[in-house]
């Protein structure tokens, strides 16, 4: 027992004698896993921190260049003018007067004297039928008339004559009688032969056919030496007027007391006419009259205008855009539409450029737009700056780089 306990007491001893008191570190093992393990998420810790720190300020720095940077914008000046306000319509140009020129009687076409689109006045000869079979039923119509003239002539004489003898009691009542009524009959046939003879010479009159309107001559229907009848369906020929020529557009029955206003300012209101792109006026006229009844399956009311047509750019049943002016707003702010804003609190309101060059949200009364201009009513004057492009990026106060566009806006507008 002894040797055995005694090694025990000098080994755990020396131990204790020659072991001093330990750091922190010391107490780890630094070449263990684990060790680093702990290093290196307490390194990431800290860089995480600093980058984090670092983004924080570089934002900041961001947001106050942001801040001081001026917000690039377009904007015209507002300026004091008339505002025409129109209605706008899909139109059908029509002709006053279309003619399809038919032949009143039966026979050769034997000349044509008009060309394919030629420009005709009223009167003016277009083509010419045989007239050769109606001279000859005029012939027998006046040479029957001598005939019954004559006939007529020796029925008088003998009345004449029978009066003297019933003077004389040579005769009786009655052969006088008979003799007054052949001189009746003779008459009704002279009369007769007279509306022959017209008849006659109207079929001659016929076989000349004249235009009867001043219009254009369409494409031929019918060549010459073709025999034509007056029961011919398609005609000869189609005369349409173009000048004047009318428009006729349908505007819905809500904008017709706007109308109404207009006719009573003024009892034919200017109308003008652009191309389908709205982008060429063809011609300008004026208001001609209005329909007497509202179409119930559209809810429309058609109107019909009236054009000098003298260029010829109006052509029937073509298609144009039609603008009836029914009201001017005079002597009132004018700014482009853009420029009008409209917000759930603030309403309806611009933004006007500050002499120091920021600008300002300022609440406006839109009187009227038509277009792309807008009368202003309140909250504008004449000669401030309004903000036309680049609104979507300002807020109260934002500082602006303004570009000044091309105003449309000029005294007297007709936009």
């Amino acid at each position: 027992m002894d040797s055995t306990a005694a090694p025990v007491e000098r080994t755990q001893p020396s131990q204790f004698v020659r072991t001093e008191r330990p750091g922190v570190m010391s107490q780890f093992n630094l070449q263990s896993p684990r060790v680093w393990l702990i290093i290196a998420c307490v390194a990431a810790v800290f860089a995480w921190m600093i980058f984090a720190h670092r983004s924080h300020s570089s934002s900041n720095d961001v947001g106050a260049i942001a801040a001081r940077q001026a917000v690039p914008v377009s904007a015209v000046a507002a300026k004091r003018g008339d505002l025409n306000l129109f209605i706008n319509a899909i139109s059908t140009i029509t002709p006053f007067n279309t003619v399809t020129v038919k032949s009143r009687v039966d026979g050769e076409l034997v000349r044509v004297l008009f060309k394919e689109g030629q420009m005709v006045k009223q009167g003016d000869l277009l083509v010419e039928i045989d007239p050769r079979p109606y001279q000859v039923q005029l012939t027998q119509a006046e040479g029957q008339m001598a005939r019954d003239r004559a006939n007529l002539d020796n029925a008088r004489i003998l009345y004449e004559r029978d009066k003297e003898l019933l003077r004389e009691n040579v005769i009786a009542r009655q052969d006088l009688d008979n003799q007054a009524s052949l001189v009746g009959q003779s008459e009704g046939a002279v009369k007769n032969d007279q509306g022959l003879i017209e008849a006659a010479k109207l079929n001659l009159v016929y076989t000349k056919i004249t235009s009867p309107i001043s219009g254009r001559v369409g494409l031929r229907l019918v060549d010459p030496g073709n025999i034509i009848h007056a029961s011919d369906a398609n005609g000869l020929m189609v005369i349409t007027q173009l000048q004047p020529i009318a428009a006729i557009f349908s505007i819905p029955e809500d904008d017709l007391p706007r109308v109404e206003a207009a006719l009573r300012l003024n009892p034919h209101p200017p109308v003008d006419v652009y191309d389908r792109d709205f982008t060429t006026k063809l011609a300008t006229g004026f208001l001609l009259t209005t329909d007497n009844e509202i179409d119930q399956t559209t809810g429309t009311v058609k109107l019909k205008a009236q054009f000098a047509n003298d260029d010829f750019a109006l052509f029937p049943n073509q298609f144009v855009n039609a603008q009836l002016l029914v009201d001017t707003k005079k002597d009132t702010v004018l700014v482009p539409t853009a420029a009008v804003q409209r917000g759930g609190a603030q309403g309806t309101f611009v933004y006007v450029v500050q002499q120091d060059q920021t600008v300002a949200m300022r609440p406006v009364k839109v009187a009227a737009a038509q277009g792309d201009l807008s009368a202003i009513a309140s909250g504008v004057e004449p000669g401030e700056i309004i903000v036309t492009d680049g609104v979507d990026k300002l807020r109260q106060g934002s500082k602006v780089s303004v570009q000044l566009a091309a105003n449309p806006v000029k005294p007297g507008a007709t936009q």
